[in-house]
């Protein structure tokens, strides 16, 4: 039964516009998603793939228009209403198609775009929407954990320009980008989120070093996702300071609005649809299919329900943003339940191959050594490592709750 189908008591049918919007996203995915994305997307487990691919998608989305659906009009957006951003969203997670790398066009547009400069509106965005210029993001430091405003990595203002001492963490993907988006420490203040600057400095600048950390869910280099960035004496020109000089914290918070905001229902009912596959194939006890056992079923009944009321949400939220409410809380509410549902169904999954969790195959490039177990079990134990991620990145699940707590129950 359809989401449309369900809610029907909620008032949220798809429209026939809406619907053709739907096969029109489909007609695009099927013309466009090429056989060596689809070949690279199946052997991810974080969501990249190489740099190249991920441009020559956002590049094919570009020239329809539909690289960046929150931006508006006025800087190259669609124009779609959140109907058609969430209808678009589904489409894209049920095909299994390549993300849009979000740090440009989801993250830093928007602060650009709200507390950015003409001058910067005009240098960046375009590059933006182009895939010209590859950014990551520099918020998370050693040691300071989900407190962000602990941060220590200094600017000091030398005049016409910042010298930058500090490094950032857990930075995915800097090792492709081109510029890195930070959030610096400009002053020292009794209020640790007022001494806060928002800085756009360039990762060929001469002192900035990018370095490796290879996870446990990455087993050779083609896969490695995180990074650590040092910055010894950086010169950032005083034009790459977006917003006003310590009110850094403004633009922070504005662009986890956007970190958070996510649907999530659709890849949970791939991942679900991947859990459902595994159980016919693997044997329980006595030697009937996995899925036939009582325990299991009962489990997988559950993840299926909450997948489910989850979906809800998101229908219930989009028409709160159709009908022009805002939504407050709501996008910490979703990230929240949205990740410990990916837990949830990366455990399932790892449940359900049994033994062959353990081969951890790795996945070097160039080497000839077969898979061990059926191909259903490659990268089982990979994507259930890389989720333990989710529930700590864009601020932890306790910040959300605290959040949620503050703004929704008032305490």
């Amino acid at each position: 039964m359809g989401a449309c189908q369900r809610s029907r008591d909620m008032d949220l049918n798809f429209t026939a516009e809406e619907l053709a919007f739907r096969d029109e996203v489909r007609r695009f995915i099927a013309e466009n998603f090429d056989d060596e994305m689809r070949a690279a997307m199946a052997r991810t487990r974080t969501g990249y793939i190489a740099k190249h691919l991920h441009i020559r998608w956002q590049q094919r989305l570009n020239e329809k228009g539909w690289l960046a659906p929150n931006w508006p009009e006025e800087y190259g957006g669609p124009g779609w209403t959140p109907v058609q951003r969430y209808i678009y969203d589904q489409e894209m997670m049920a095909a299994g198609a390549p993300i849009v790398v979000p740090f440009g066009p989801r993250m830093l547009a928007p602060v650009i775009m709200k507390f950015g400069t003409e001058a910067q509106k005009k240098k960046y965005l375009p590059d933006i929407l182009a895939s010209r210029t590859w950014w990551c993001q520099g918020y998370s430091e050693p040691g300071a954990g989900s407190d962000l405003a602990s941060l220590q990595m200094k600017a000091e203002d030398k005049g016409d320009y910042f010298l930058c001492n500090g490094s950032k963490i857990w930075t995915s993907e800097a090792q492709h980008a081109d510029m890195i988006f930070c959030l610096v420490r400009t002053a020292q203040t009794k209020k640790p989120q007022e001494g806060i600057s928002f800085l756009l400095i360039d990762m060929k600048s001469p002192g900035v070093t990018v370095a490796p950390i290879v996870t446990i869910d990455e087993p050779s280099a083609g896969m490695q996702e995180v990074n650590q960035v040092f910055f010894d004496d950086v010169k950032v020109p005083k034009e790459n300071l977006v917003g006003e000089i310590n009110q850094g914290w403004t633009c922070a918070k504005y662009l986890l609005e956007f970190e958070r905001g996510n649907a999530y229902s659709g890849n949970l009912k791939r991942g679900l649809e991947r859990v459902r596959k595994i159980a016919r194939a693997e044997a329980a006890g006595g030697g009937a299919p996995l899925i036939e056992d009582p325990a299991f079923a009962a489990r997988l009944a559950q993840a299926e329900i909450e997948v489910m009321a989850l979906e809800m949400t998101e229908l219930r939220i989009l028409g709160q943003l159709r009908g022009g409410q805002n939504v407050g809380a709501a996008s910490s509410l979703l990230k929240t339940r949205g990740t410990e549902l990916q837990q949830m169904v990366t455990e399932l999954a790892a449940d359900a191959v049994g033994y062959y969790i353990a081969p951890y195959t790795p996945l070097i490039e160039g080497a000839n050594e077969p898979i061990i177990g059926p191909d259903y079990a490659d990268g089982v134990a990979a994507r259930y490592l890389n989720m333990r991620k989710v529930t700590i990145y864009a601020g932890s699940n306790e910040i959300q709750r605290n959040i949620m707590s503050k703004l929704i129950l008032g305490l």
